[in-house]
């Protein structure tokens, strides 16, 4: 796993050793980020279920001005403060090591995100009860974009009902990025 574009480009990422995370191929991470290449720079990104690093890293290397890294895992933890120490991001980051939950509570009063990213454990509607606590966040604006990696049975019809809208979708072989926004 490497950074794909950027200051860090090319640059190899640690991965936590274990079958508790999954990272996103690079193949799937470009393909990511050609989309959103355009509202990255001088961003604030949110990286929920951050594992490696690897998304938040990507968007640091692109050019965004801060990225929030949200990890309880222990080894995936040492995987991020390697590769945060190792790309020298250790000014424009930060690691909450806790819940999802705990740290969305801490963010609040933190300027509003442009991209939030979330890469869940897969189908165990985790992204439903994190989607509803974004919903009254006060760090989500209408503008944010957020963006939940998800297997492809997984179902996000009840969005509307907490106040996101699905702008976008894209599909893979095994899985799919879901692009919502405030309704």
């Amino acid at each position: 796993m490497r950074v794909i574009s950027g200051s860090k480009r090319g640059m190899n990422l640690e991965t936590p050793e274990g079958l508790d995370t999954r990272p996103t191929s690079d193949r799937i991470k470009e393909t990511l980020f050609n989309m959103i290449a355009p509202d990255i720079y001088d961003s604030y990104f949110l990286d929920l279920f951050a594992g490696s690093g690897q998304m938040g890293i990507e968007a640091l290397s692109r050019g965004a001005r801060e990225a929030i890294f949200v990890e309880k895992d222990k080894k995936a933890i040492a995987a991020i403060e390697h590769n945060l120490n190792k790309a020298k991001f250790l000014d424009v980051s930060k690691l909450y090591k806790e819940d999802v939950f705990g740290a969305l509570h801490k963010l609040n009063g933190h300027s509003a995100f442009d991209i939030v990213f979330m890469d869940p454990p897969y189908n165990k509607s985790i992204e439903k009860q994190v989607l509803e606590a974004l919903s009254s966040a006060d760090f989500i604006s209408d503008n944010t974009v957020i963006i939940v990696e998800a297997s492809l049975e997984t179902e996000l019809d009840y969005v509307s009902s907490i106040g996101f809208c699905i702008i976008k979708e894209k599909l893979y072989k095994t899985n799919k990025h879901v692009f919502l926004k405030k309704a």
